[in-house]
């Protein structure tokens, strides 16, 4: 029997249980892994709930996108990986399907990247999802390029850490913004070329100024809402506004013609446009191995728990006092 995260209805927290659970042996196409650390992502949170892009099919059903440890089972099919191999399980299924919240899982191969010997336990397990995230949409799929300047919202995220660090790595200025004062410093630190405090400024008339009247070539936002009328207007003629994330829980709407019909390109964007697509995987596992090894990127952890204080490690999620990852420890 392995303890596993299970939740028997939608809710809140609260509705996490840890639970023994048979986890029989992996089948074709498939690893049987022992999970070590756990990064934990606001996706989870919101398929609990019930406010995921996709709905929870049956119960009890299982959570956790992303996590690290070691293989100890191979399926029928699988090459490349051996039993004892440190890896690294990256967001590219359906939670319907598996789940890494637990101290044993079963997980598609084709999730699993090898992990280098530079990475800890804990840092493989957060280190993945948030430059997969900021590498595929801005270079990927974007074409951010040296020069060009990058506004990035919810800036302390794990994701948008990861997308200054990525920015610098092309040669990009990261822009960020925050709602307080209070992760100012941190985000300098971090490497912003600037932080706009929303709550204090106009984050038009920044954008500008940095800009030289030029606005910025990309906004990566993870808000969503009304506010992306406002990011809009910041954007280049030209320019892209990528929205991965919906932070704000309202309705967002097309500001293309509010704005009077600006030379604007708007898209959405998920880490599953990376992870699903093995060429665009395999360069996006080169470019964060690239920036791992040369110390251009870190993951960046803000608190770990362990597996048993998974409700607590979901209510400090939700708090969203955090700067980087919180993840999960397992103890064995």
């Amino acid at each position: 029997m392995v303890r596993t995260v299970r939740f028997h209805e939608l809710g809140g927290p609260d509705v996490l249980r840890v639970e023994d659970v048979e986890l029989g042996a992996p089948g074709p196409s498939e690893l049987a892994i022992r999970v070590d650390a756990i990064g934990i992502n606001r996706a989870e949170a919101l398929f609990r709930s019930g406010n995921y892009i996709q709905d929870v099919k049956e119960f009890p059903a299982r959570l956790g996108l992303e996590a690290s440890g070691v293989v100890e089972a191979v399926g029928a099919g699988v090459t490349g990986f051996e039993v004892g191999r440190p890896i690294s399980v990256v967001p590219a299924f359906s939670m319907n399907d598996y789940g890494v919240y637990a101290e044993r899982a079963i997980v598609p191969a084709s999730a699993v990247l090898h992990r280098t010997e530079s990475l800890d336990p804990v840092a493989g397990a957060a280190v993945w999802m948030p430059y997969l995230t900021a590498y595929g949409a801005l270079v990927e799929v974007g074409g951010m390029r040296a020069g060009d300047t990058v506004v990035l919202t919810a800036a302390s995220s794990s994701v948008g850490l990861a997308a200054i660090r990525v920015a610098h790595r092309v040669g990009a200025v990261p822009i960020a913004t925050t709602r307080t004062q209070a992760k100012v410093e941190q985000l300098r630190k971090a490497g912003a070329a600037e932080v706009i405090v929303t709550e204090e400024e106009d984050i038009v008339e920044r954008v500008r100024a940095f800009t030289g009247g030029r606005g910025a070539e990309f906004v990566f936002d993870a808000v969503a809402g009304p506010g992306v009328v406002d990011l809009a207007r910041v954007v280049a003629p030209g320019g892209t506004l990528l929205i991965y994330g919906a932070l704000s829980g309202e309705v967002t709407p097309y500001p293309g013609f509010d704005l009077g019909m600006p030379a604007l390109n708007m898209r959405t964007y998920t880490a599953l446009e990376t992870t699903t697509d093995p060429e665009r995987l395999r360069r996006a596992e080169a470019f964060v191995t690239s920036g791992v090894r040369s110390g251009a990127f870190e993951a960046s952890v803000d608190r770990t728990f362990d597996l048993e204080r998974i409700v607590d490690a979901h209510r400090y999620l939700e708090a969203g006092a955090q700067v980087g990852k919180i993840v999960v420890t397992v103890d064995h």
